[in-house]
């Protein structure tokens, strides 16, 4: 009888232990295990959110970079358009100021050629002058002379 009054005290300790666990111990248990399990699934989605935030993240930086590369492209062809047309302004100012240097050239010989002739026509008519004094100085025929006179007019 020992042996089954053992085992029946045994059995009975055994249930208040399974009863004294699953009252008392095994509650706060699987509390703190399904608050484990729901940090742990809360973890592994504010994991999956980062992991599609940084997606998103370097997608939006990629879009970002295109534009600003294109809007870069875009600022160095205008300035090389602004550069061109630059040249071009100062090519076609130079080109009306070489005209009009030239054109001024042009009037100042003009000019001075003008001056040259009518520096040559008094010289010339002096010389006339001179001319008919000592014509008339030798004879004097005042038909003669007013043709001679009138022929060096005709030539100047």
């Amino acid at each position: 009888m020992e042996f089954n009054t053992s085992l029946i005290g045994q059995v009975i300790t055994f249930a208040l232990l399974v009863w004294f666990t699953m009252k008392v111990v095994w509650p706060p248990l699987t509390g703190m295990m399904e608050k484990r399990a729901q940090r742990i699934a809360e973890g592994l989605s504010a994991a999956d959110r980062a992991r599609q935030d940084l997606a998103n993240a370097e997608k939006a930086s990629a879009d970002k970079l295109r534009e600003a590369k294109a809007s870069a492209a875009e600022l160095v062809a205008q300035a090389e358009k602004r550069a061109n047309q630059i040249i071009d302004e100062a090519k076609e100012k130079a080109k009306v100021e070489g005209e009009r240097i030239t054109a001024g050239a042009q009037a100042e010989i003009t000019q001075q050629l003008e001056q040259a002739r009518g520096v040559l026509r008094q010289q010339v008519a002096s010389l006339a002058l001179a001319g008919a004094t000592k014509i008339l100085q030798r004879e004097i025929d005042a038909g003669k002379h007013a043709e001679l006179l009138e022929s060096i007019k005709a030539e100047l």
